[in-house]
């Protein structure tokens, strides 16, 4: 049964574009299959989410993060009474902005973006899903709901102070209302967000041996879960019993931001969406306990994963790919694919949108095509540890019209 503060599609704020109503699938549900039809979606299987792409099949990828995010999701919004498919959409849509090579990519196209504004890799998923993306006959973007756009742009809350461009820029002409919270189903979407990336990156340290199990096992929450395990089976071989406690935590989580929310709005007694909006907090979150013990997973997480000396070593190499491919373009324009030239022939000698067309370009590139395009401009063989390699792997001569194709903005 859907609560009275669910977000109702009958009552959607509607579109930028009017469009004629679909006669079997409501408006969020439209907006949920345009952003899995999306060429930036479809991306995501390339991009880094803590490895990069090509270094083992089996480590998660921004297309399998973004998927998971989207199963915590509907689950948690379905024990809330929400609305399940906009909870959904903005869960899958919440990454399309992330640029080649994750975080370390964002930092980078950040720092070579900051006399043009910056970037931010919320704020452009606003610019793929309202502009970037070009494929309808009537309008740039996916023309998604209101609802939809909000939940992308605020999901972590409210956006204050300097407002990034590429959020400035929509919000300008369709008013977002920046200044509040989002919907419960935005703020579900991005404590799924957590929830996935925390369960997830443990997973993925382990295979890269980066911790051990027994190093895991005397963390906060986790420790309970593996008691519980090996009381249960006693015995059980290493790979079981790491995933069976592993597969306990995602289930706290998730249990404990069910239970929390629930009685977040219980206090608050919200008797629409409006009213969650205008909560002055967030309805959706963690409790205090498990919140501090997070803390202490993440910042574990920190020191030896996301700063584990080979990962850093990986960062150093791809920021340089990026710090070298943003003046290269910058300079040499007429290298960019030919969709992208009449962009820049309308831009003329403006240095602001010429920057800004080149980040759009680069932020699209997936890990692999980054690396390649990288060294076909410079003429430098991949670093190693950059080469990719093995059955699957296309070539380049059809990646470049793929990237082309599906860039022809």
């Amino acid at each position: 049964m859907r609560a009275i503060y669910a977000s109702d599609p009958a009552q959607s704020r509607g579109r930028l574009y009017p469009e004629e109503e679909s006669a079997f699938r409501s408006c969020f549900q439209r907006d949920r299959d345009r952003i899995i039809h999306a060429s930036a979606f479809r991306r995501l299987k390339h991009k880094t989410q803590v490895f990069i792409e090509h270094e083992g099949d089996y480590f998660r990828t921004r297309l399998t993060h973004s998927i998971e995010v989207g199963q915590v999701a509907r689950t948690i919004a379905g024990a809330l009474g929400l609305n399940q498919e906009l909870t959904e959409a903005v869960a899958l849509a919440h990454d399309l902005g992330h640029p080649p090579f994750g975080h370390t990519g964002e930092d980078a196209l950040h720092e070579l973006m900051a006399p043009y504004g910056g970037f931010d890799h919320n704020a452009q998923a606003i610019r793929i899903v309202t502009s970037l993306e070009r494929t309808y006959a009537e309008w740039d973007g996916l023309n998604l709901t209101w609802e939809t756009l909000e939940g992308i742009a605020k999901h972590n809350g409210p956006v204050t102070g300097r407002i990034p461009y590429a959020l400035a820029d929509y919000n300008a002409h369709h008013d977002l209302e920046l200044s509040t919270h989002a919907s419960a189903e935005a703020q579900v979407a991005a404590l799924s967000d957590d929830i996935a990336y925390n369960n997830h990156d443990l997973h993925d340290g382990l295979r890269a041996e980066l911790f051990s199990t027994d190093e895991l096992s005397e963390l906060p929450i986790l420790q309970d879960c593996f008691a519980e395990v090996d009381g249960l089976y006693p015995g059980l071989n290493y790979y079981r019993r790491r995933h069976e406690a592993l597969r306990r935590f995602f289930g706290v989580l998730v249990s404990d931001v069910i239970d929390v929310s629930q009685a977040n709005l219980k206090a608050l007694n919200p008797q629409s969406v409006t009213d969650v909006r205008n909560a002055g907090r967030m309805m959706v979150q963690f409790s205090p306990m498990v919140w501090a013990d997070l803390k202490v997973i993440r910042e574990f997480l920190f020191h030896r994963m996301y700063r584990a000396p080979e990962v850093v070593t990986m960062r150093k190499k791809v920021t340089d790919i990026v710090k070298e491919l943003f003046p290269l373009f910058m300079e040499h324009p007429d290298r960019l694919p030919k969709q992208w030239r009449k962009d820049v022939e309308e831009v003329g000698d403006d240095e602001l949108k010429l920057a800004r067309i080149v980040c759009d370009y680069i932020s699209g590139m997936t890990d692999r095509f980054a690396i390649v395009e990288h060294a076909r401009l410079t003429g430098r063989d991949p670093e190693p540890g950059l080469r990719a390699s093995g059955p699957g792997h296309i070539r380049y001569a059809d990646r470049v019209e793929e990237h082309e194709h599906e860039h022809g903005m």
